[in-house]
């Protein structure tokens, strides 16, 4: 739970934008959005999945990015 407190003297604007980087920083907006809609377990599961994935490939192309030369794989005769 976000709690604040204004300040002497702190104007509104500035209580919040305190406010909103508190609501960003513990995480309430992105847990609104998730839950916006019902979503299948399947559907959970799926993207989890998919993430995975995708963190898994992208791994994986930096392994192979960082193990080359950095050039085009050209061989000279």
């Amino acid at each position: 739970m976000v709690k604040l407190r204004l300040r002497d003297n702190e104007k509104i604007q500035d209580a919040v934008k305190r406010f909103r980087k508190l609501v960003e920083h513990a995480g309430i907006k992105k847990e609104m959005r998730r839950r916006e809609y019902y979503e299948k377990p399947s559907e959970i599961s799926r993207r989890s999945r998919r993430r995975a994935e995708r963190r898994a490939r992208l791994s994986r192309l930096s392994a192979n990015s960082s193990n080359t030369s950095g050039g085009i794989g050209v061989t000279s005769n």
